[in-house]
């Protein structure tokens, strides 16, 4: 178990987030959660009203002897718009918005880093405003969140289409 780290990311609905992980060696899980709010054991119902604070977030287990952080965080940045404050795609609010949540100072260096890497790439015009903040208590979502992808793939599928998501991604993304 020494090898395993959590690494906890926001990146507008949860569960486009799940799928671009739990596909990696290395990833043990990825669960669908809140996190960042003032509201203690929030739900779906509470959090996506926008009052609790909280972020839709995911939190991955992974052995860091088999995949890096880094190679995590390059993951997690080709899946978000970073210049998007009002939340992702056709997910909006503040319960959408992206953020990376440290675990230690390594993963704060890091994520800085990054995050700094990214914005003088040129690559967005716009300025990153992605937050990095310190992780706190991370509720998991509801059952019929987790793994949303391969339980209810239609939907799933129909969802992500709509959003945009994909697009971005590819006219972004796709060197």
């Amino acid at each position: 178990m020494a090898n395993f780290k959590k690494a906890t990311f926001a990146g507008g609905c949860f569960w486009c987030m799940v799928k671009p992980f739990d596909q990696w060696d290395g990833v043990k899980s990825v669960i669908s959660g809140y996190t960042g709010g003032h509201v203690e054991n929030p739900t779906y119902k509470e959090v996506k009203t926008g009052t609790t604070g909280h972020y839709e977030a995911v939190e991955i287990t992974y052995d860091r002897s088999i995949i890096s952080y880094d190679t995590i965080i390059d993951l997690y940045w080709k899946q978000i718009d970073p210049t998007d404050d009002g939340g992702q795609f056709h997910d909006r609010g503040d319960q959408y918005r992206t953020a990376i949540f440290y675990h230690d100072e390594e993963q704060k260096a890091l994520a800085e880093k990054s995050k700094q890497t990214l914005d003088q790439s040129g690559r967005f015009t716009k300025p990153i405003v992605t937050e990095i903040l310190p992780a706190v208590t991370f509720y998991p979502a509801e059952d019929y969140h987790q793994d949303f992808y391969k339980k209810s793939e239609q939907e799933y599928k129909e969802d992500r289409e709509k959003s945009g998501r994909d697009e971005f991604i590819e006219t972004v993304w796709n060197d």
